[in-house]
């Protein structure tokens, strides 16, 4: 197959994250199965504008800002005479429309939509244009094929209008070759984690407040990760008298980021909605439960009881008992860690490009235009 891949952005942008991730662990597998792949996406300041990454080709066009204004010019005069296959449109931003394109065969993969969760993270005239973007969605993409990550997604999409028949499920995997447990690694105290962006929306401060009701005074909560939103959340951590116990460690290396998941005691996650939460799926790949709201998405890359705990969003009580909880019983957290890791090899990038493969190919098989 000839594939066209549009996103936002790609795995080298300096702000990807887990919907990067997931998007080239599919591409670059489809690559290396002799598929031709091409990504189309925004660039950044001083970015290349072509590079290649494990068989496949990106094109960058503008930045953050000016890509979706850029992208089809850019897509009319350069790529529209490749005659591809198929447009594989990551809508994990605001949609862009490639159904008017021109392309036969569209199909869309949906990590998350905002919905109203844009209005706790952007200024209001922002997160009012994220939210008026979304809205046309069920017509604009009127009898595409849809991809969603998990349950809540493909719940998501059909409560906006997508018939049930046109979306799939394709929950994403984890490099669980990479992520490996490692008792020797375990901190000696109690340490939490948190791994992402520092945005409004995360609920980072969530999990710094229930924090200050760990009663261990040895604990630590570690967080990883650079956002706009870091200035308040210092300041929550100095208002709390948290001091030294809460550690801001900025953006860190993959080399970092396993090593904090293995010494973790237990990795927090407090955000109002996710597509899936793959940093919780990284963190069980590594024997480190979860503690994490009970929200869309999230509540499908966590056990309940087995792989961590779920609590309701927003309880800042619920959520520091049940990190006290893992404070308080280091038997637990090797008991819930073990569990963790045989859940987690349940999910494998395999398995998700090889069912993305499939239902591409079962796409592009129809006659163009068919559904």
């Amino acid at each position: 197959m000839k594939v066209l891949a549009v996103n936002w952005q790609d795995l080298e942008n300096p702000l990807a994250g887990g919907a990067e991730t997931h998007l080239h662990e599919i591409l670059e597998r489809l690559a290396a199965w002799g598929h031709e792949v091409t990504l189309l996406c925004g660039g950044w300041p001083g970015c290349p504008p072509r590079a290649a990454r494990h068989g496949v080709e990106i094109h960058r066009v503008g930045t953050r800002q000016s890509f979706p204004f850029l992208v089809r010019r850019y897509f009319d005069a350069q790529l529209r005479s490749r005659a591809f296959d198929v447009l594989y449109e990551d809508i994990n931003k605001v949609p862009l429309f490639t159904t008017r394109w021109g392309v036969p065969r569209v199909v869309a993969v949906v990590p998350h939509l905002f919905g109203e969760a844009a209005f706790q993270e952007l200024h209001p005239a922002l997160a009012s244009a994220v939210w008026l973007a979304e809205r046309p969605i069920p017509w604009m993409y009127r009898g595409v094929p849809f991809q969603a990550i998990s349950e809540s997604t493909a719940d998501d999409l059909v409560a906006r209008g997508i018939p049930r028949r046109d979306v799939v499920v394709i929950p994403p995997g984890v490099s669980f070759n990479y992520y490996t447990p490692d008792a020797a690694q375990r901190a000696a105290h109690p340490t939490f984690a948190y791994l992402g962006r520092l945005k409004r929306y995360k609920g980072v401060d969530l999990i710094i407040r229930a924090f200050a009701r760990v009663r261990a005074s040895d604990a630590v909560l570690e967080i990883a990760g650079a956002g706009d939103y870091r200035p308040e959340l210092e300041r929550l951590v100095t208002s709390l008298d948290l001091g030294a116990r809460v550690r801001f460690l900025g953006f860190v290396t993959e080399a970092e980021k396993l090593a904090l998941l293995r010494r973790a005691w237990a990795v927090a996650l407090a955000s109002p909605k996710e597509g899936w939460g793959l940093t919780n799926v990284e963190a069980e790949a590594s024997g480190t439960p979860v503690v994490a709201s009970n929200s869309p998405g999230i509540r499908e890359s966590v056990r309940h009881g087995e792989t961590g705990f779920l609590v309701p969003h927003g309880d800042v009580a619920a959520l520091g008992a049940a990190l006290d909880r893992f404070a308080q019983d280091p038997a637990l957290v090797a008991r819930m860690g073990a569990a963790a890791r045989t859940f987690a090899e349940s999910f494998t990038w395999e398995r998700c490009a090889r069912e993305t493969e499939a239902h591409l190919r079962d796409v592009v098989a129809r006659p163009a235009g068919v559904r």
